[in-house]
Order: structure tokens, then C-alpha cells, then sequence
């Protein structure tokens, strides 16, 4: 079964499905039945391998403790065994089946470890629609837990600033009071 063209006798194979034979000069080799197949009949279920259980990855999920568990189809055990197993192997915790949730009221999104974040100021792990401040009722102080970062001293030397000098100041320097509004004349 080679393949190519007249000019190229090497290049490319033929695909070895019984009702496909297309020249393909990028073909895949299975690797269960260790046959060539084009694009199109590649996957398992596509040119009905007759060992594609060998490789294949299947995930039994725990109802007791929602643990997903992944098996191939080389142990040859079935669902039923694996969850036994699984049970009977002292891992299988029904308190870890709750899944922490977000605490802002009236939101029940399940928190993970993409859709987390963490508040700066009063350190509540919330959901990422809730993240801002206004959204989750912070009311921006910090919690006696939280232990002062090195960013908050410049904070505090920036706070002072505003309030004691710049601030209060003009542009120029000078202390008097703002320039009053140019009168408007009709024409």
C-alpha cells in the first residue's frame, strides 16, 4: 500500500480505511492497531479501532466525595470496582464533597482557583464578580490579621503630603486663595 505520485513515489501513504484509500501526504499512524489513516478516519471511533480501550483515559467521579479519579482501560476493572477501591482506601471524605462558596450574600458561586480573589484590605476570598470593593461591602480598613506591607509606610508619606502640603497649596507655591470668576459680558 504506498502512495505518492508518478515524480515522488515516497511521499505521502494511503489511508487503509476500507471505504477511504485517499492519498494523504500527512498521514496518521493509530497508535492501538498501528494502521495509517488520513484526517478524516484518525480518531478512534472514526476508523472503529478494535483496541482503542488500550489507551483510552476515563474520569470516575466520587458521589460520596466528589473526587475525581482517572483510570485507563488497561486495569480492565470497571466503574463499579474503581469506586470500591476508591472508598475502601480511607481517601474518600464526604466533608470534602462541600465546596467553599462565595460569601457575599445571596451569591452562591462555587470558589476555585481561577475564579478567586482575594480582597486586599479585609483578606475575604470572593468570587471575581464581587472582587471590587464596593461589590462585596468592604469598608476599607484593614483587618487586624492582615500584617502592614511595605507599600503602606509610602501610603501613609503620601496621605500626609497631599494633606499638609501640595494640596493645600497652589501651583505656584503661594497660599492665597483661588483667583474668583471672570465676569461674563453680553454682547
Amino acid at each position: 500500500m504506498g502512495g505518492g505520485t508518478e515524480a515522488f513515489p515516497d511521499l505521502g501513504m494511503h489511508c487503509q480505511h476500507p471505504e477511504c484509500n485517499q492519498l494523504d501526504f500527512l498521514p496518521f499512524k493509530c497508535d492501538s492497531c498501528l494502521k495509517v489513516f488520513c484526517l478524516d478516519h484518525r480518531l478512534y471511533k472514526s476508523h472503529d479501532c478494535p483496541k482503542s480501550e488500550h489507551n483510552s483515559r476515563k474520569v470516575v467521579v466520587c458521589e460520596i466525595c466528589s473526587t475525581s479519579i482517572e483510570t485507563t482501560g488497561r486495569d480492565g476493572d470497571d466503574e463499579e470496582a474503581i469506586l470500591e477501591r476508591h472508598e475502601k482506601s480511607g481517601d474518600c471524605d464526604p466533608k470534602k464533597k462541600k465546596k467553599p462558596t462565595c460569601p457575599v450574600r445571596r451569591c452562591r458561586e462555587i470558589l476555585t482557583f481561577s475564579n478567586t480573589s482575594t480582597c486586599k484590605t479585609c483578606k475575604i476570598k470572593v468570587c471575581l464578580k464581587h472582587r471590587f470593593f464596593a461589590d462585596h461591602g468592604c469598608d476599607g480598613r484593614r483587618s487586624s490579621v492582615a500584617p502592614a506591607r511595605d507599600g503602606s509606610k509610602f501610603l501613609a508619606a503620601m496621605a500626609s503630603r497631599s494633606v499638609n502640603g501640595c494640596a493645600k497649596e497652589g501651583r505656584g507655591g503661594s497660599s492665597a486663595s483661588p483667583p474668583s470668576t471672570p465676569s461674563v459680558k453680553a454682547f
